[in-house]
């Protein structure tokens, strides 16, 4: 599909966010809403380098946010010095998923990482020593973050081969649910996680944002109302799974300074609502 997409939008939105992210020592939000702002802001430094220069650029800076999400995701994971070489399999992984993207070898990324790499890493942790308590969990914990932090982050950059603004569409419905829930939370803990109609209460803003995008996604307005209810029910699904992993992780023990994982907590929304509207875009627009 190939559209007629202005690019002016994006760059006043990059703009914009550029300008908050630079005085947020003045508006000195939450942490994690600055957090937030960040990976923000890079998702529309991708998608904006994608409009003006090139998609090759955009994926391998796409590829660099799944590198410091999951780099940051295993450091809190108590992982044995043995297992290094699983790690290092793990990050390998990403620049090869980045590539499969950029020349659209849809066959090779669906199963790069749910086969390959997923019997690879039992391998290589296998090969990195003879201890063998704890292998089974080690596999896990490595398999589990490059399938969150890597695989379904990169169905967003797969999305960006239908149009940057599908891609566009995507993140800004996740970031109106996400707004609309923290708006609607109480003074206690964990703003962003528990109560699941906060969430849908976003669900008639996210409809009209679709189909007012209409002419830039080329989202048939029917496809594009069942988009915009369905990703305030994927970033509750999300984000109320990830709070438990969280929890694990140790990250949300001081959640209103959340001094650790603050990648993992500002992605946590797009991991559910990544892959699943990719796939949905595929078997009916494509």
């Amino acid at each position: 599909m190939v559209f007629n997409i202005p690019v002016t939008p994006l760059v006043w939105v990059l703009g914009g966010m550029s300008l908050l992210v630079f005085i947020k020592d003045i508006l000195r939000p939450p942490a994690r809403v600055e957090a937030y702002l960040k990976h923000l802001w890079v998702y529309f430094l991708v998608f904006t380098v994608a409009e003006l220069f090139t998609f090759a650029i955009a994926v391998w800076i796409l590829a660099a946010v799944c590198f410091v999400a999951l780099r940051e995701y295993l450091s809190l994971v108590d992982i044995r010095f043995q297992d290094r070489w699983g790690l290092w399999g793990a990050y390998l992984a990403i620049p090869f998923m980045a590539y499969f993207i950029q020349v659209n070898w849809y066959d090779m990324f669906i199963i790069s990482i749910p086969i390959y790499t997923f019997l690879i890493i039992p391998f290589l942790v296998a090969l990195g020593g003879k201890e063998t308590e704890g292998t089974v969990f080690s596999v896990g914990a490595i398999d589990f973050g490059l399938f969150l932090f890597v695989y379904c982050t990169g169905h967003i950059g797969y999305l960006m081969l239908f149009s940057t603004w599908v891609a566009v569409l995507l993140v800004l419905n996740v970031t109106v649910s996400d707004g609309v829930a923290f708006l609607l939370s109480s003074s206690g803990k964990r703003p962003w996680s528990g109560n699941v109609i906060k969430y849908l209460i976003s669900i008639p803003i996210t409809v009209v944002l679709s189909v007012s995008l209409i002419d830039w996604t080329g989202i048939p307005w029917h496809h594009s109302i069942i988009i915009g209810a369905a990703i305030p029910i994927l970033v509750a699904v999300g984000r109320y799974t990830m709070t438990f992993i969280e929890a694990d992780l140790g990250i949300a023990k001081d959640y209103d300074h959340l001094r650790r994982g603050r990648l993992i907590n500002s992605s946590c929304s797009l991991l559910f609502a990544a892959p699943i509207i990719f796939h949905y875009m595929r078997y009916f627009l494509t």
